[in-house]
This record gives structure tokens, sequence and C-alpha cells, in this order.
């Protein structure tokens, strides 16, 4: 990324009880929202600022603009592939925390989720999708790259099998509707409306957040879970820079 890449991060506001986390900079509506290891380290701290509230809560992630989240920041990977492994894993523990969050998770998808990003949708609890425009989309049979354990496991995990082999071996984009019928986002919103959509549902499960939910959490996603912490090794993961 570019040396500007300090004034892209994400930042929080809260709406009542519903923390919403902004993928991307104030007022900026043109960021892909990228994973560079300074956007993950940014990301967990506002997660770390929800945790430490106290109280009723529930948790929103949106981006402004054209996109949710394009994934992967490839020029920093490309760029640093002697840290290849050490980056993905950093990516993978994103969804961990996600998936395992003790508060309830909405994503509003208000644009693009691609790769990397439409794993870190699919990660929350519940997913409102922007209703006009914008896909979710796993493109890394497009683009000659595998899935890592990880990813593999935590895709398996939270679609249907079916819906997993499309998505992972055809690359489709999935426009809201048929998101919804395939079971990887639960509503959809005008662009409009989407964040308050998600607010909305966030706020009517706000008050389940208590000590049991994140070991619910925990057990309900326990295959999953022990897949993301699966580290990223040469002999896992088959990828080069070509």
């Amino acid at each position: 990324m570019g040396g500007d890449y300090a004034a892209r991060m994400p930042y929080l506001k809260r709406d009542g009880d519903v923390f919403v986390l902004y993928l991307g900079n104030e007022g900026q509506t043109d960021s892909e929202n990228r994973f560079h290891p300074d956007w993950i380290d940014e990301v967990h701290a506002k997660l770390d600022e929800v945790e430490a509230s106290e109280g009723p809560g529930a948790l929103v992630t949106v981006a402004t603009g054209k996109f949710y989240s394009n994934g992967l920041d490839t020029d920093w990977l490309f760029g640093n592939f002697d840290k290849n492994h050490w980056y993905l894993d950093r990516v993978h523990s994103l969804y961990t925390r996600l998936l395992a969050f003790p508060m309830p998770t909405v994503a509003a998808v208000n644009g693009h989720a691609f790769g990397a990003g439409a794993m870190l949708a699919t990660s929350h609890d519940f997913r409102v999708m922007r209703a006009d425009r914008g896909f979710w989309c796993l493109p890394e049979v497009h683009l000659g790259m595998p899935f890592t354990v990880a990813m593999n496991a935590l895709v398996t995990g939270r679609l249907t099998n079916q819906v997993a082999v499309e998505a992972m071996t055809t690359g489709r984009r999935y426009a809201a509707d048929d998101a919804i019928a395939a079971g990887i986002v639960d509503d959809k919103a005008d662009a409009d409306q989407l964040l308050g959509a998600a607010v909305a549902r966030a706020a009517t499960l706000a008050g389940n957040r208590k000590p049991n939910l994140a070991v619910i959490k925990k057990a309900l996603h326990a295959r999953t879970l022990e897949g993301l912490m699966t580290p990223t090794t040469a002999e896992n993961l088959a990828f080069s820079v070509s």
C-alpha cells in the first residue's frame, strides 16, 4: 500500500447498544478496505474497545462506497512474500475473533465482498446485504490462489456443502437475492436503509450479551474454530507469486 495508508483506518461509532465498526476512513467512499497488516491491527483494537464495554451490546460492521472489503492486500503480500504465512494467519485471526465474539454480530454488506472480505462477512452471526448492487464472491479459483486450511474450515463450516462447492470451485458472484437463496446472507435492504436494518437487527439481540453467549458460540463453531487455528505452512499452502 502507498504511504497514505495510515489515513485509511477503521473507526467506531455507537448507536444505542449497537457498536458500528466502519471498515474504512470516515468520509471516504473509494477504499477497497483490504487487509493490510496495520488495518488488521486496528480492527482488533476497535474490537478490544467494544469488548471492554459493559451491559447490553451488539456489533455491526459496515463500510462506505463500492466495497465492503476486497479482501487480501495483494500489493503488501507480494511485496513482503517472505512473510506470507504470518500475514495469512493474521487474516485468519479476524475470522476467529468474530466467529466467537462475545456479543451478537451483524455484517451490513454495503458493496462488494470479495475473497477474504467475503469470508469476513461470513464470520458474523448474521448478514444483511445491499439489495441493488454488490456481490459476495470467492474468486480464488480464477486468481490461481488456494484456500488456506483455515479459510477452507471457515467456508465449509458456515455454508452448506453444495454452496461451498459452487462458491469455491466456480467463483460465482452472488447478488443479494441469490445470496439469500444460498443461505450466504440472511436479508437484504436498499442502500439507504442497509445500515439501519443491520443496526435494528443487532439491537434486538443486544440483550443476549451474557457470559454464556461466548461459550455457546465456541461450542457451536468448535470444528470451524479448530480449523481456523491451523497455522499456515509451506506444506499446507501451495502458493507462489506466479
